[in-house]
């Protein structure tokens, strides 16, 4: 079975940078596409950022674009997502996932904080 766990998560001021991390095991990492969503308090899930299996190509949400970078290295089994400029409302806890269904593996996530 996969499993996905994410780091890097923490406290930042407004403008700040965090790099998350999203380490996979009990799976071939290089045959899945990764995803990162994040989930605020009250809020819908959002799709953030997703990068295919190689790493060649990559897709952003809205709020991510231009501020976001997703990357992965398949030699460690883990992805990455770059945040730069963050603001106060990309609060929330993020998480990487194998697929955007609720069936698709999934970490528990890492939360992050922006503060004003």
């Amino acid at each position: 079975q996969v499993q996905l766990v994410e780091s890097g998560g923490g406290l930042v001021q407004a403008g700040g940078s965090l790099r998350l991390s999203c380490t996979v095991s009990g799976g071939t990492f290089s045959s899945l596409k990764i995803y990162w969503f994040r989930q605020a308090p009250g809020k819908e899930r959002e799709f953030v950022a997703t990068v295919t299996e190689s790493g060649s190509n990559t897709a952003y949400g809205v709020s991510a674009k231009d501020r976001f970078a997703i990357s992965r290295d398949n030699s460690k089994n883990t992805a990455y997502l770059q945040m730069n400029s963050l603001e106060p409302e990309d609060t929330a806890v993020y998480y990487c996932a194998t697929g955007p269904r609720a069936s698709d593996s999934r970490g528990q996530g890492t939360q992050v904080t922006v503060s004003s």
